[in-house]
């Protein structure tokens, strides 16, 4: 990544039981962005939270299919982040349930790449 280009956080808030066709929206997420040339990517599993439309959801030992929170996180360039939000906006306007998407700038005070793995 360019250190003196204009760098973003892009950040989507959903839950782990949305999905898109038949995939669960973290993951055609993250393989969008991986397509994409995005250059990496994060999935945060909550253990409890709530959106402006639901109640609140935890996690529990107990459960085997938990409904809970996820955070998906890409820090790229901004103009790849702008492209990659707007090739997703058809997918997020699909969505039967509510998500949130948040985009940033942030400040990069150390990167180093490491070696490439398959």
């Amino acid at each position: 990544m360019d250190k003196t280009a204009v760098v973003k956080e892009l950040k989507f808030y959903l839950s782990n039981t949305d999905k898109i066709r038949f995939t669960s929206v973290y993951s055609s997420l993250i393989y969008a962005a991986k397509r994409y040339g995005l250059s990496g990517a994060t999935v945060y599993k909550g253990i409890m939270g709530y959106g402006a439309s639901s109640n609140i959801v935890t996690s529990s030992f107990w459960e085997f299919t938990e409904k809970v929170p996820v955070v998906i996180e890409f820090i790229d360039n901004a103009e790849k982040i702008s492209g990659f939000i707007e090739k997703m906006r058809p997918w997020l306007e699909m969505l039967p349930k509510g998500c949130l998407v948040t985009c940033h700038d942030v400040d990069i005070v150390f990167s180093k790449r490491g070696n490439e793995t398959k």
